[in-house]
């Protein structure tokens, strides 16, 4: 097993023995794909809703240099600047030299999981930059010196209690101040809003951008992502190169069904479109007079390229709804941080291999049952299942798994692929555990195998297979 499948393993065990971690995942995974359920019930046309978004998505895929080309000439017309950063390190020297430029020592930001996996605050402090996360949730994972466990929900497993000791702790809340959840929100409102006056750069991610206008879209429930992109004076957004569509109907038919998917919602309360930053004088028509003096988008790559034309590539249709993890048993058992990277669940199994190689991250497909629930919850229709098997059969193909699978399963396949064979060890397995057993179950299994059994037991084979059940029957129908 590798260091990385040890580390993993270990994780998982820490999650499973968290009782307070498991609670809070069943409560509010529940609850959200709940939600989610209850909003596509709702919806007459919900199917042709969900094949109109993943049309748009797979068209814009598709031609994605095409779009990428006409978003960037749209922008520059609007008066925006656009960046391309092939690398994580591409991205945070671009940050960092738009905010040295221009003297920048405070910046805020909204949600942005693209912003995560740069590690942009960290290259930010480093610079001189202080920055302060606005969304609720981000602004405790920050305090915390945390990491996000969920793409939509943040601090999903923390406590209220959780929240109301680090706001005494970190900011020297009174105990009114966080008598509930409403005075704890009330009382982060107020602290963060000086933030919002003082700094010179507001930072926000990108959900998706539409190609003939040069807008970005900010989907968010919290008014911070507004305040992020329209008070300070220079708004950089950072936004993964497949996060775009081709038109403004394209944009509308993956909004009909992005909130329904992540929090169960119509629409979220803000949507938010930005094209372009304030405009002066002459060509100022009303209501654009606001806003930030620049507009900043850096696109990034970060590997996203080198998934096109590949068997990973569907996974860029992806709109980080996290409903995918709202299902998952998996993932509702053991968390985010569990998985070790930026994108957790099923969509962060295949992400994370996607983006940075297969043998850093090849133990994150393992972890599925392939029960198909990601993908029926994927507002997309993204076939999850299918890519997760992708992402195992590279890893095999590298040799990536244990030693004693790798020798066993062509043991299997020799087997199984001989009907005489497969039921002779059928009958041999049957009367095996026969001698084990305790009331038709394996307390048990030996060797590699007992991991199964370290959490549950297994159950005895029959004693005779449905094959031979089935010719007994048939024959008794004669």
């Amino acid at each position: 097993m590798t260091e990385g499948a040890l580390a993993f393993h270990r994780r998982i065990d820490a999650a499973l023995a968290d009782a307070g971690l498991r609670a809070a995942l069943a409560l509010t995974t529940a609850r959200l794909a709940g939600g989610r359920a209850g909003a596509f019930g709702a919806l007459p046309d919900a199917e042709p809703s969900r094949d109109a978004a993943r049309r748009a998505r797979a068209a814009a895929v598709a031609r994605l240099d095409t779009h990428l080309e006409q978003f960037e000439r749209a922008v520059t017309a609007h008066g925006g600047s656009v960046h391309w950063a092939e690398t994580a390190a591409d991205a945070r020297r671009i940050v960092t030299t738009i905010a040295r430029e221009r003297g920048i020592r405070l910046a805020v930001k909204s949600k942005s999981m693209a912003t995560e996996e740069v590690e942009l605050n960290a290259a930010l402090e480093q610079a001189g930059v202080r920055v302060v996360e606005t969304d609720l949730g981000e602004f405790v994972v920050q305090l915390g010196d945390d990491r996000p466990s969920h793409i939509i929900t943040p601090i999903i497993h923390r406590s209220r209690q959780d929240v109301a000791a680090l706001f005494r702790e970190k900011l020297g809340a009174t105990p009114e101040e966080v008598a509930d959840i409403p005075a704890m929100t009330a009382f982060a409102r107020r602290t963060l809003r000086t933030e919002f006056l003082q700094a010179g750069m507001g930072i926000s991610g990108v959900n998706l951008a539409v190609a003939d206008t040069g807008s970005i879209c900010i989907v968010t429930n919290e008014g911070n992502g507004r305040l992020t992109t329209s008070v300070p004076r220079v708004h950089v957004a950072l936004m993964g190169l497949e996060r775009i569509v081709a038109t403004a109907a394209d944009l509308t038919a993956v909004l009909r069904v992005l909130a329904r998917s992540a929090t169960g919602q119509v629409s979220s309360v803000y949507t938010n479109i930005v094209t372009g930053p304030r405009r002066r004088g002459s060509v100022a028509a009303e209501g654009d007079a606001d806003g930030p003096d620049e507009l900043h988008i850096v696109i990034l790559d970060n590997g996203r390229s080198r998934m096109l034309g590949s068997d990973l590539a569907e996974i860029l249709y992806c709109v980080r709804c996290g409903a995918c993890l709202n299902v998952c048993p998996v993932y509702r058992a053991i968390g985010g941080h569990a998985y070790g990277g930026v994108y957790p669940g099923p969509v962060g199994s295949v992400v994370m291999p996607g983006l940075h190689g297969v043998d850093a991250w090849a133990e994150l497909a393992q972890a599925s049952s392939l029960c198909g629930a990601c993908r029926d919850a994927c507002p997309v229709k993204i076939d999850l299942p299918r890519l997760l098997l992708a992402v195992r059969q590279q890893a095999a193909a590298r040799r990536l798994s244990p030693l004693w699978l790798r020798a066993a399963l062509p043991l299997y396949a020799a087997v199984a692929t001989r009907p005489r064979v497969y039921r002779w060890a059928g009958r041999a397995a049957a009367r095996l555990a026969a001698l084990v057993q305790h009331d038709g179950w394996i307390r048990r299994l030996p060797g590699p195998l007992a991991a199964w059994t370290d959490s549950r037991d297994f159950p005895v084979p029959a004693a005779r297979s449905f094959l031979e059940a089935h010719l007994a029957r048939k024959g008794g129908a004669r």
